[in-house]
């Protein structure tokens, strides 16, 4: 049997998969803070599959449905399953409900990007990304659901709103950059990107990850701000082109 190049990102979206199971498995058992950390994992792993692609040149369709594969499992099924163990089972039926959305439109969400991607390299995602939501859902968990571990302050009622706002901009037209590839190209074009990730990283490695969902809730915050300055913008664009449109005709008729 002959080892392709291909190989090598596959492994990597193999262990996304395998933490995928591993949160599951940790949240059945009551070891909340083990589940949201490998699904937090589970993402890491996720990034390293693409760069690697990028590295061995060995990008594929067999590797873009892959990778949306293993995502459903450990950002959609696992997050799912978490908040359910965590909070939402109280809730009974709309428990049951809420919980099922992270595994529901995270599957639409990706069935959508598989069928409207065209090459393998973009600049920006179509709606929340389902592993941004999913990291943002754990850095919720960990802060409010477990033992010394981040700020205080956040009420834990807040996870129902958090996981429907979440799910919904899964399957938004709300525009997010991708992670920046740190290429002179790519640098030059988006340099801000990379200056935000930079910046992001350093606020949640020197506070020991306490402000990871406020540095999470920044970049979801931040793109529904930036769509809808783009809609304003477009909408008074298209009403000042209207109205002088209207102001010619009317000169016309006159």
């Amino acid at each position: 049997m002959k080892i392709t190049r291909a190989v090598v990102p596959s492994l990597f979206t193999t262990l996304n998969i395998f933490c995928g199971l591993l949160s599951i498995i940790n949240a059945h058992q009551g070891k909340i803070e083990m589940a949201a950390w490998f699904i937090i994992l589970a993402a890491v792993f996720d990034s390293l599959d693409g760069v690697m692609a990028r590295i061995t040149r060995s990008s594929s369709q067999f590797g873009v449905e892959l990778d949306s594969l293993a995502d459903v499992v450990s950002f959609g099924a696992a997050p799912s399953f978490l908040v359910y163990q965590i909070h939402l089972n109280t809730l009974e039926s709309w428990g049951i409900l809420i919980s099922s959305m992270p595994l529901i439109f995270g599957a639409i969400r990706l069935a959508r990007f598989n069928v409207q991607l065209v090459g393998f390299d973009k600049s920006h995602f179509t709606g929340l990304p389902i592993p941004a939501q999913a990291i943002t859902v754990c850095a919720f968990v960990l802060q409010n659901y477990t033992i010394g571990f981040g700020l205080s302050g956040w009420p834990r009622e807040m996870l129902a709103p958090l996981v429907i706002a979440l799910s919904l901009l899964m399957v938004s037209r709300v525009k997010y950059d991708t992670m920046p590839k740190f290429t002179r190209k790519d640098l030059r074009a988006h340099p801000w990107k990379a200056v935000g990730l930079i910046l992001g990283s350093l606020i949640v490695i020197f506070s020991k990850g306490e402000y990871l969902f406020a540095v999470l809730g920044a970049f979801i915050v931040w793109g529904v701000l930036r769509s809808v300055y783009k809609w304003f913008k477009g909408y008074s664009e298209s009403t000042a082109k209207e109205s002088e449109e209207e102001t010619e005709i009317s000169r016309i008729d006159i």
